[in-house]
């Protein structure tokens, strides 16, 4: 097997940039990507050189220069809008959701947001009826000041 990969080197470069992409398709950072066109750079060197040092030197060169030319592009087309994204409890804010337990007036009480129940107060102080319709304006730790809809 070993004398089989070393007469056909560029088939285990070829088997590292392949394992490369499966690991990017996980990650998305393409630092990964990066090593996979290091690998099959190589991998097309070894055709022509039989020199495994020939190999690993133009993998790291055309792994660095990746790096800094590719990488950076790649980023700026495929991440638009990334930015832009709330996620977690900041994608809370604006959602709206019903009252399951009456919120009391200068208290609290409980609201249901896309199926998740969260200990809420009213940004006025006012009583909020249980069934009514309520927004999301701010969330403090996992108090809920929410209003009227």
């Amino acid at each position: 097997m070993i004398d089989y990969l070393v007469q056909n080197l560029w088939l285990a470069w070829v088997l590292v940039g392949l394992v490369c992409l499966i690991l990017e398709m996980m990650n998305g950072d393409f630092y990964i990507m990066c090593f996979a066109i290091g690998s099959f750079c190589a991998s097309l060197v070894s055709v022509f050189a039989d020199s495994v040092v020939v190999q690993v030197i133009v993998f790291v060169v055309f792994t660095v220069l990746s790096i800094f030319l590719i990488r950076p592009v790649a980023l700026k087309y495929l991440h638009q809008g990334a930015d832009g994204r709330r996620s977690n409890v900041d994608a809370l804010i604006g959602r709206e959701g019903k009252v399951t337990d009456t919120i009391e007036a200068g208290g609290y009480g409980r609201v249901k947001i896309d199926g998740d129940s969260w200990k809420a107060k009213s940004v006025d102080g006012t009583e909020i009826g249980r069934g009514k319709g309520v927004r999301v304006l701010w969330l403090d730790s996992i108090i809920a000041t929410v209003e009227r809809c």
